[in-house]
């Protein structure tokens, strides 16, 4: 039998080397891994509570998957979003229907869980704020990750190198603990360098565990949330802001927990110039319908909550319309510093 000649061997390898890169979503990411909170949940805490939640319960999830799956919407989040137009798909929660943990990565885990805050519970009780959904803060979602997927593998940095890591919101549900502390929002600004030093500290540690690119969410403007503005129930009409109608205190410090985090990315894309670290500025992506509702679709306005007509959904969590804005606007739009690569997006499926 003749053998075959080398270059028909090296046919097959350059074919192999092809089919393989084709596999890694057109070159891009292979998987996504997801941290966060209520903004990117995708059911964690569903399995986690002791508790019988609303989030639980149609009507959320009523819109595209027709049942309640855990998440904070009436359907698709950013993190959705995200995955679709990577062509992967939907990023399933750490613990599955049975409470069960999923143990490999495939192409992709979501660790996210609602109420989750950037710093410890233990701080939070230390500081007499005892109030919790479930203790799965960011150090603990870490921790949920480590002893899940890296401790099975022998090169964690070879796993998750070609991941999109998706370092979600957090920082919210801390200051909204402290507000539910009776401290004033000029009180809470004191938390922020340590909510931000705290989402530092993970993205320091994934990195060195081998991660390449993260998308590092910043925060909403919840200055603008209908539940915000009716706790905050301020008679002062210059508190609000003349176009948008949200309360200007809430939202500057959301813009200063926003510039704070950007400062210390920069110094850690000194430390790590290979990494590709992505601040999405998820704050001037919702500003947009916050200050053109009807521009957008939301005729019902953007400071009332309920169905897709509505920015809100439920008061503290967004539409799957105003998701789907905000998705568009960082992959598709200057939403992100630096620029989302859009050769890795598809521009049509997620957001026809």
């Amino acid at each position: 039998m003749a053998r075959p000649s080398s270059s028909f061997i090296s046919f097959f390898i350059i074919l192999h080397l092809l089919l393989n890169c084709n596999l890694n979503a057109n070159g891009c990411y292979t998987s996504i891994i997801g941290f966060g909170d209520s903004l990117f949940d995708t059911g964690n805490l569903k399995h986690l509570s002791q508790f019988s939640l609303p989030f639980f319960y149609l009507p959320y999830g009523e819109t595209f998957f027709h049942k309640s799956t855990g998440r904070a919407s009436n359907g698709r989040l950013m993190i959705d979003f995200i995955a679709d137009s990577l062509k992967l798909p939907f990023v399933p929660p750490f613990f599955d229907d049975n409470g069960n943990e999923k143990m490999e990565l495939g192409q992709g885990v979501n660790y996210a869980v609602i109420g989750a805050t950037a710093m410890d519970y233990s701080i939070h009780k230390a500081t007499g704020v005892h109030s919790i959904l479930t203790d799965g803060s960011l150090r603990v979602q870490l921790e949920w990750f480590k002893e899940s997927i890296c401790a099975n593998v022998s090169d964690c940095s070879h796993l998750i190198g070609d991941s999109l890591i998706i370092m979600g919101e957090t920082g919210l549900n801390d200051y909204l603990k402290a507000f539910s502390g009776a401290k004033s929002i000029d009180e809470i600004k004191i938390y922020v360098p340590f909510v931000v030093e705290a989402i530092i500290s993970v993205i320091n540690e994934v990195l060195e565990l081998g991660a390449k690119t993260i998308l590092v969410s910043g925060e909403l403007p919840a200055g603008c949330f209908p539940t915000i503005l009716k706790l905050s129930n301020e008679s002062d009409k210059t508190n609000y802001d003349n176009v948008t109608g949200c309360l200007i205190k809430s939202n500057k410090l959301a813009e200063y927990h926003n510039e704070l985090l950007v400062k210390e990315l920069n110094k850690i894309r000194e430390l790590y110039p290979d990494a590709n670290l992505i601040y999405a500025d998820i704050y001037n992506a919702a500003m947009q319908f916050y200050r053109s509702p009807k521009e957008y679709g939301f005729t019902s306005g953007a400071l009332k909550a309920c169905l897709d007509t509505y920015v809100s959904w439920d008061g503290m969590h967004l539409t799957e319309a105003a998701y789907k804005i905000i998705s568009k606007s960082l992959l598709q739009g200057p939403y992100t510093v630096p620029q989302f690569n859009s050769s890795c997006v598809d521009g049509l499926s997620s957001f026809m």
